[in-house]
């Protein structure tokens, strides 16, 4: 049974979509509504259900899905309106919970803009500073007062912002800033919970209140952070704290997602009886640089004789190469000739073990006679090969550069980053 109220919009350029599909937000998840179709000026809608809930929805307009979408508030008494571009965004053009929303949050960007302004400029006029602040100060008051009974209220309350009461340096207010920044936001709102607010607050406070990018004040914000949302349920906890910990993957810093894992997200992901969480932040963990590679059995050949003996027992080099790759791969077949050349023209005391992740050995076992002086490992199974997955490889090839104690120091995307690292040694 239909309702009569809608979600509709206009795309533009309308070219560029096909589809808007509705899903429905919850703090753990999103669950699949509706779609409509873009029709060729741009246009679609959604007819919302008489019993559709009240809360946050999500419109995806294109895949890669989580990078493709934006959120909307439905209140289910009435329609919403509004219009998409590639280059201007998004605008609410009919829905009051929305419109709300939005206009608060373009009036308080203008405004963080005059205080950015006023301190960019080493003022020190204090009639300025009053007059900017108390226009902060009426700003909210006035979107609280006139959203008051709408969901948009628990939005603009929660983004109630530090009002200092006298004059303040940069420095005394940046400082006042950041302690104020997550005491107004209830992270145990459903509501705050199954939007991007949450998720774009911790992000502003971890990556935006100090200048520094070292470590130990990174730790520090996610330390913070982990106290303000310390009650919310497990399920927010993980997925907070698991977008941090991608973040910092993402930013190559191995050490704060680290921590993020061993100081708390172990233990959540543990609780939760989330395997796929756990396999993802151990393996990342075990493999990150300055970790002992992990120990696997090799069998070497030599003279007819086989000996086995295992990755940490060889001391034979001062470095060490792990190649994961497989004869069958077009890319690796590239590669390691360039890998086995490189060697050549540039001894090194350095030793390499290349592991063929295969369903057989058939080709395995003729392509490695062109390289006599690697140790070769034969991981069958391929892709569920137990080496690879402790090693946690998504794609061949893929490289490991370790000292003589086994340690990892680098780990090249491609064969001219490998050289690079090889030419350091």
């Amino acid at each position: 049974m239909f309702s009569q109220h809608s979600i509709e919009g206009i795309f533009t350029p309308a070219e560029k979509f096909s589809f808007a599909m509705l899903y429905k937000s919850s703090p753990t998840s999103t669950e699949y509504v509706n779609r409509g179709v873009v029709q060729s000026d741009g246009s679609f809608k959604i007819q919302m259900d008489a019993n559709a809930p009240a809360g946050i929805y999500k419109i995806v307009y294109a895949l890669p899905q989580e990078e493709n979408n934006f959120d909307l508030i439905y209140s289910g008494k009435e329609d919403v309106k509004l219009t998409f571009s590639l280059e201007e965004g998004l605008v609410f053009t009919a829905s009051n919970e929305n419109e709300l929303w939005a206009s608060y949050t373009k009036s308080m960007e203008l405004i963080n803009a005059a205080i950015s302004n006023f301190y960019a400029k080493e003022s020190t006029d204090e009639k300025a500073f009053e007059d900017i602040f108390n226009t902060l100060s009426d700003t909210q008051k006035g979107y609280d007062e006139a959203s008051k009974g709408t969901m948009a209220n628990v939005f603009i309350k929660a983004n109630e912002p530090y009002i200092p009461t006298q004059f303040e340096d940069i420095s005394t207010y940046s400082k006042n800033l950041k302690n104020t920044y997550l005491q107004r936001v209830d992270f145990n709102n459903e509501l705050l919970q199954s939007s991007n607010f949450l998720t774009d607050r911790i992000l502003a406070y971890v990556f935006g209140m100090s200048s520094s990018t070292e470590d130990t004040t990174f730790n520090q914000h996610v330390d913070d952070i982990a106290k303000a949302i310390s009650t919310t349920k497990i399920g927010v906890k993980s997925i907070l704290l698991e977008m941090l910990w991608w973040r910092f993957v993402e930013l190559e810093k191995s050490n704060v997602a680290n921590y993020i894992t061993n100081t708390y997200l172990l233990e959540i992901a543990k609780q939760s009886n989330n395997n796929d969480l756990l396999e993802t932040i151990v393996t990342y963990r075990d493999n990150s640089l300055g970790e002992v590679a992990i120990d696997f059995p090799i069998k070497i050949s030599k003279n007819g004789k086989i000996t086995e003996t295992s990755l940490h027992k060889l001391d034979s080099a001062d470095h060490y190469l792990i190649i994961f790759w497989s004869s069958t791969c077009f890319h690796c077949l590239d590669e390691l000739p360039k890998v086995k050349a490189f060697i050549e023209a540039h001894p090194k005391n350095l030793k390499v073990i290349a592991i063929g992740l295969e369903d057989d050995d058939s080709t395995w076992k003729n392509t490695i006679t062109n390289y006599p002086e690697f140790i070769h490992v034969l991981g069958l199974a391929k892709w569920d090969n137990t080496i690879a997955n402790e090693y946690g490889i998504k794609a061949t090839p893929s490289y490991f550069v370790l000292d003589k104690d086994k340690k990892i120091i680098a780990k090249p995307a491609d064969v001219e980053t490998l050289e690079v690292e090889l030419s350091k040694l």
